[in-house]
């Protein structure tokens, strides 16, 4: 079984709850707005902790520490994939534009032979929660309905 961990940033703004959603990055997600942004998470393996890995990979995907501030425990989901995906939530104000993403290589385009580089995260953005709900990756969706029971 594949497992995940990530922290999800949330803020309250005039407009209401505010979440900080990473738009994923390659050839795959380029045209697609719905169903491409993600919490910022990554892969982790058997023996370390969620948590530490939900920061590790942060700093990886962002290029940014972790912030600090209370966890909010949103527990897990199981991605169509069959991924599980742990996260926590943390009250933070994070300039998009100060985000470096990490990247990753693949073969593309396919069987060409070629290697490129493409970021894991192509862009960060702030979404007020029910356009959060229509873009982010379904199973994640769960995460924002938590976040919203937490910040009631």
């Amino acid at each position: 079984m594949r497992t995940s961990a990530g922290l999800l940033l949330y803020r309250h703004t005039e407009d209401g709850l505010e979440v900080l959603l990473g738009h994923m990055g390659g050839p795959f997600f380029a045209r697609r707005d719905a169903g491409a942004w993600t919490v910022p998470k990554g892969e982790y393996e058997p023996g370390e902790p969620a948590w530490d890995a939900a920061r590790r990979e942060f700093q990886e995907e962002l290029g940014l520490p972790p912030p600090d501030g209370e966890a909010v425990p949103l527990g897990e989901v199981r991605q169509t994939n069959g991924k599980v995906v742990t996260v926590w939530a943390i009250e933070a104000d994070l300039d998009p534009a100060t985000v470096v993403p990490g990247v990753f290589s693949m073969e593309w385009p396919p069987k060409s032979g070629r290697t490129q580089e493409f970021p894991e995260l192509d862009r960060v953005e702030w979404f007020g929660l029910d356009r959060a709900r229509t873009v982010i990756v379904k199973a994640q969706a769960a995460f924002l309905d938590r976040l919203a029971e937490h910040s009631a």
